[in-house]
C-alpha cells in the first residue's frame, strides 16, 4: 500500500506558539517564556504532547500549535474559530449538545449526538479529559496554547483518541506578580472582556485568577417573536492554586465555572429539493395548502419565524488536582478530576413557523470523575519511557419530550390520516434516558535511542470499557378525537383492541411517529492497541519519522431510540449496541527548519482504515426517519497536509497551511438514503442505479429503497481541499519601541457534504474567509482594529433535512462581517 505524501507544519504557521517552560524552570524563566508569546516569532516551540516538555520539531507526531497570544490576535477564542487556522480540523455544532470535533474527517458520526458512544477526538484541558464535547463551544479562558494532535494518541493519553486530540493548556500560576486585561467592542453589540491576575501568596504558594465574558446580539431575526438569535452570552471563571511543597513536589488545584446562554441554535429555510413523495405531499404544496410561506426564501436575509421555544443554555464546571513529584530519574504525575455538565435546551425541530413539532427538548445532566497516574523518565536517556493508568466514570441523565402540533398530520402522514389534524395533534413522547460509563486503561510508550540519530518508539495500551443504559419512551395523546397512553408493555394490546382496520392504521401511524419503547442496553469489552514510530535525524534541523498505529474506538449503546420490530410491537433488540471501531493508521512525516529557524516546512502523509465504522443508519420507516447507530463496513481517510512558516525579517511573517483529504465510505451498504431517494413507497432491497448524492435519475425512481449503498461516496463534513494563510507586517514608530502593524488571516474550504449520505441538495459549496487587523503596540500595550469575514462572504456551516422527507432543506449560516476594536495591557 502506498502512502500519499503529505505536508504538515507542527508549529502553526506564522503564528507564535508559547513556550511552556519545563517543570524545573525558575519563576523568572516562566514569566519570560510567557512574555515571549506576545510577539510573532519562529525558532523553538516547547510542547507537552508526549507528556514531557520538548521541542515541537523533534516530536514525531503530526501536530500544530496555536499560542494564547495568537488566539488573542486572531480572535480564535473557541474551537469553532480555531478550525479556520487548522486545515485538518473540523468542528460541527447544530447546538452545543450536538457538537463534534473531527480530525482528517474522522472522530464522530455526522448528525445528532448519541450519548451512548464516545468521540474519537479527545478534548483535554490541563490534562483533564472532558467527557462532553459541548464544553468545546465555550470561549477559551486564559489559554497558554492549544495543541492539535492528528492520528491515534491512545498510548500517550488516558482516554483513547483514535483520530487525534485537542490539548488545551492554560497559563499556570506565577510567583512573579503579573496581570492581563483585554476589552473588545464591535458591531452587533459585541463586548468581550478578559482579565487574569497571578502572583505569590507566600514563598511557596501562588494563585492565578482568570475570567472571560462575551456578549453579542444575534445575527438572525425571529420575525415571529422579535428576538435576535445566535447571540453570544458566555461567562468563564477559572482559579488555580499552586503549592510548591518542596523543590521536587508541587500541587496544582484548579476550579472552573462556565455558563453559556446564546439563544441558539436555529436552522431555517435554505432551499427545497425533490423527494419521492407525491408532489402534493412535498414541501411547497404542503406549505401552500396551509397558506404558509417562509419569511424569506433567501437564507442570507437572516430571518426566520419560529413557533416553538428555543434555548441552548449549558453550564460546565469542575475541579482538578495535579500532583507532580520529581523522583530524580522520573517524575510521577497524578491528575484527579471531577466535572459536571448541565444542558437546558429548547428546539423548533420542524424549522418552520408551522405547528408541526411544538416541543422538542432533551435536558441532560452529566457527571464525571477521572484519575490518571503517569510516570515519565526525566532528561534524555538511551531509553526514555512514559507509563500510566487511567480510570474514568461518567453518568448522564436525560429527560426528553417531544410534542406534535396541528400541522403534523399533514406533513408526516399519508392517506386519509394526513387530512385529520387530530391524529397527531398533541401526540407526546416523554423519554427517560440514563447512561453509566466506566473505562479503565493502562498505557505506555518507550523511546529507544538506537543511535544519536535513530529512535524507535513502541507504545501499548490495554483498555476496558463497560457501558449500561436505560431508555424508555411513553407516548400519549389527549384531544377531542383520540386519547391513550402507550408504553412498551401495553402497545401490542392497544393495537389489537382497535375496533376497525382504519382505527388500527391510525394507531399504527401514531406509534410509528413517536414510538413507545423501553430497553436496557449493555456493552463491555477489552481491547489492546499499540503503535510504533521510527524517527531519524537526517540533520540537526531535519527530522523524519514513520508511524503505524492499531487502535480501537470503544463500542457503545444506542440511547436515542431503536427501530421497531416487524410487527411494530417492540424494539429490535439486536440494534442495542454497536461494536468498537478498529483503526489502522499509517503516517510518514518530515519536519524541517532552515535559515536559522526562520523558515519552517513540515511534511506528512497519512492513510487510515477504519473497520466497523460507527455511523447513523435508517430504521426503514417511510413516514418519519429515525436514525440510530450501527456499524458500517469500512471507511478510509488518506491525504496530504502541509504547514509552512517564513520570517524573512523581523518585520514580516508569512504562513500557509493546507490539507488534501480523501475520506470515503469504502463499504456502507445499508446507509440511510439521501432525501431525493426518500419519502416514497416501500421498495425491494434493490438500490437505484444512480449513486447517492448525484442528481442524475435519482429523483425519477418511483419508490424509496429501505436503505442505500453509498460505498465509494465521501464522508460528510470534510472538504477535499482546505487552506489557511496569512501574515503580519510591522513598522517601528516614535523611536521608543512602538510599532504599527497590519495582519491578514485567510482560509479556504472546498465543497463538502452536510448529510450522512451525500445528497444533491446538501452540498455546501466552497468558500473563503478573510480576517484583517491593524494596530499599534508598545511594551505591554496593544490597540488594534479588526474585521472578520471582511468581504461578507455568505456561507453555511450546516445543512439538514426536515423530518418526513418533504424536501425542505434548512441551514445554519456562518457569521456575517463583524468588526471592532481591541485594547489589551499586560502588567
Amino acid at each position: 500500500m502506498s502512502l500519499t505524501l503529505a505536508i504538515l507544519l507542527a508549529g502553526q504557521a506564522a503564528t507564535s506558539a508559547a513556550a511552556q517552560p519545563p517543570q524545573d524552570a525558575t519563576p523568572d524563566a516562566a514569566a519570560e517564556a510567557t512574555a515571549e508569546a506576545a510577539a510573532p516569532r519562529t525558532g523553538e516551540i516547547l510542547v507537552t504532547a508526549r507528556r514531557r516538555a520538548e521541542s515541537v520539531q523533534r516530536v514525531p507526531i503530526a501536530m500544530s500549535v496555536v499560542s494564547g497570544a495568537e488566539i488573542d490576535r486572531t480572535g480564535a477564542f473557541n474551537v469553532n474559530r480555531l478550525q479556520q487556522q487548522q486545515p485538518s480540523l473540523q468542528f460541527f455544532s447544530s447546538n452545543p449538545r450536538n457538537s463534534a470535533i473531527n480530525i482528517r474527517g474522522l472522530g464522530a458520526p455526522f448528525g445528532l449526538t448519541n450519548d451512548g458512544i464516545e468521540q474519537g477526538v479527545g478534548f483535554y484541558v490541563d490534562g483533564v479529559y472532558i467527557g462532553r464535547i459541548g464544553a468545546s463551544t465555550f470561549d477559551f479562558v486564559d489559554v497558554d496554547r492549544v495543541e492539535v494532535l492528528r492520528g491515534p494518541q491512545g498510548t500517550l493519553y488516558g482516554k483513547n483518541t483514535t483520530s487525534g486530540a485537542l490539548n488545551v493548556t492554560t497559563r499556570p500560576p506565577s510567583f512573579t506578580p503579573e496581570g492581563r486585561a483585554e476589552v473588545s467592542v464591535g458591531n452587533y453589540g459585541f463586548v468581550q472582556a478578559k482579565a487574569s491576575i497571578s502572583g505569590p501568596l507566600s514563598e511557596d504558594v501562588a494563585l492565578r485568577l482568570s475570567s472571560s465574558a462575551t456578549t453579542r446580539k444575534g445575527t438572525i431575526e425571529d420575525v415571529a417573536s422579535g428576538d435576535d438569535l445566535h447571540r453570544q452570552r458566555n461567562l468563564g471563571l477559572r482559579a488555580q492554586l499552586l503549592w510548591k511543597a518542596t523543590d521536587a513536589l508541587r500541587f496544582t488545584l484548579s476550579g472552573d465555572f462556565n455558563v453559556q446562554n446564546p439563544l441558539c441554535c436555529v436552522q431555517y429555510y435554505a432551499r427545497v429539493g425533490t423527494t419521492q413523495r407525491p408532489i402534493a405531499r412535498q414541501y411547497d404544496a404542503l406549505a401552500a395548502a396551509l397558506t404558509y410561506a417562509p419569511p424569506s426564501r433567501d437564507p442570507f436575509d437572516r430571518v426566520t419565524d419560529l413557533d416553538a421555544g428555543i434555548n441552548s443554555r449549558q453550564e460546565v464546571g469542575g475541579a482538578s488536582l495535579v500532583v507532580d513529584w520529581d523522583l530524580g530519574p522520573a517524575t510521577l504525575t497524578s491528575v484527579s478530576a471531577w466535572r459536571y455538565w448541565d444542558w437546558q435546551p429548547q428546539n423548533d425541530r420542524d424549522f418552520t413557523g408551522l405547528p408541526i413539532t411544538t416541543v422538542s427538548q432533551n435536558p441532560s445532566q452529566q457527571r464525571q470523575v477521572s484519575q490518571e497516574f503517569r510516570l515519565a523518565s526525566n532528561g534524555s536517556n538511551r531509553l526514555d519511557y512514559t507509563v500510566g493508568a487511567f480510570l474514568f466514570h461518567q453518568t448522564i441523565d436525560t429527560q426528553g419530550s417531544q410534542v406534535q402540533g396541528s400541522a403534523a398530520s399533514r406533513f408526516l402522514l399519508s392517506g386519509s390520516d394526513a387530512n385529520n389534524p387530530s391524529v397527531l395533534n398533541g401526540l407526546t413522547s416523554t423519554n427517560t434516558i440514563s447512561f453509566d460509563n466506566t473505562s479503565f486503561a493502562v498505557f505506555g510508550k518507550l523511546n529507544w535511542a538506537v543511535t544519536d540519530a535513530l529512535h524507535v518508539q513502541p507504545g501499548l495500551r490495554v483498555n476496558y470499557d463497560r457501558k449500561s443504559g436505560f431508555y424508555e419512551s411513553i407516548v400519549s395523546i389527549a384531544n377531542s378525537q383520540y386519547g391513550f397512553t402507550a408504553t412498551a408493555d401495553n402497545v401490542a394490546t392497544l393495537l389489537a383492541s382497535q375496533p376497525t382496520a382504519a382505527a388500527r392504521t391510525t394507531f399504527q401511524n401514531q406509534i410509528n411517529t413517536l414510538a413507545p419503547q423501553r430497553y436496557s442496553p449493555k456493552f463491555s469489552a477489552w481491547n489492546t492497541s499499540g503503535d510504533i514510530t521510527v524517527s531519524y535525524d537526517v540533520a540537526p534541523e531535519i527530522h523524519a519519522y514513520a508511524t503505524y498505529a492499531r487502535s480501537f474506538k470503544s463500542g457503545g449503546i444506542n440511547l436515542s431510540g431503536l427501530p421497531l420490530n416487524a410487527t411494530s410491537t417492540g424494539v429490535d433488540l439486536s440494534t442495542q449496541t454497536v461494536k468498537p471501531e478498529s483503526v489502522d493508521a499509517y503516517e510518514l512525516g518530515l519536519k524541517t527548519q532552515f535559515l536559522d529557524r526562520r523558515l519552517t516546512l513540515n511534511l506528512a502523509g497519512f492513510w487510515t482504515d477504519v473497520s466497523d465504522y460507527q455511523a447513523t443508519v435508517n430504521n426503514n420507516a417511510i413516514n418519519v426517519i429515525r436514525g440510530y447507530l450501527a456499524n458500517a463496513g469500512k471507511v478510509r481517510s488518506r491525504g496530504v497536509e502541509f504547514d509552512s512558516n517564513f520570517r524573512p525579517s523581523k518585520r514580516l511573517t508569512l504562513y500557509v497551511s493546507g490539507a488534501f483529504t480523501d475520506a470515503t465510505y469504502v463499504r456502507f451498504t445499508n446507509a440511510p438514503c439521501p432525501p431525493e431517494l426518500s419519502g416514497g413507497s416501500a421498495a425491494s432491497a434493490a438500490n437505484p442505479a444512480s449513486p447517492a448524492g448525484q442528481a442524475g435519475s435519482a429523483t425519477q425512481v418511483s419508490y424509496s429503497p429501505a436503505s442505500c449503498d453509498i460505498s465509494g461516496q465521501r464522508l460528510p463534513g470534510i472538504s477535499k481541499w482546505s487552506f489557511s494563510y496569512g501574515g503580519e507586517y510591522n513598522l517601528p514608530v516614535g523611536g521608543s519601541g512602538g510599532e504599527v502593524y497590519i495582519g491578514y488571516d485567510g482560509n479556504y474550504r472546498s465543497r463538502f457534504s452536510s448529510n450522512p449520505s451525500p445528497s444533491a441538495y446538501t452540498w455546501i459549496e466552497g468558500y473563503s474567509l478573510s480576517n484583517v487587523r491593524a494596530g499599534y503596540r508598545k511594551d505591554d500595550v496593544n490597540v488594534f482594529g479588526w474585521v472578520r469575514n471582511a468581504f461578507d462572504q455568505n456561507y453555511f456551516e450546516l445543512l439538514s433535512t426536515q423530518s418526513g422527507n418533504t424536501g425542505l432543506i434548512v441551514g445554519q449560516p456562518g457569521d456575517p462581517r463583524t468588526y471592532g476594536i481591541t485594547v489589551s495591557k499586560r502588567f
